[in-house]
């Protein structure tokens, strides 16, 4: 098992209803698998529309392998002009 930090921001802030969490996954688990892990306690996250992922303040995609101590945020959708 490993566990890796999650950090929400604006509208998955509020719907987690915290800044942050830990979180335990088994060994090999991806971004895509946290994700899910995340929308099944919380299914109110997927509500904000698509988000962006990034893994150690680096952009990463679903596939992307994560491993202990990782820290990894869901950001919104940018919008402005």
């Amino acid at each position: 098992m490993i566990r890796i930090t999650v950090r929400f921001f604006a509208g998955a802030r509020e719907a987690f209803g915290a800044p942050s969490a830990s979180l335990e996954l088994p060994d090999g688990a991806t971004v895509g698998a946290a994700w899910q892990h995340l929308l099944a306690s919380h299914p109110e996250l997927d509500a904000g529309g698509p988000l962006a992922f990034a893994v150690n303040r680096a952009y990463a995609e679903a596939a992307t392998p994560l491993r202990a101590g990782d820290e990894l945020a869901l950001i919104p959708p940018v919008s402005g002009g």
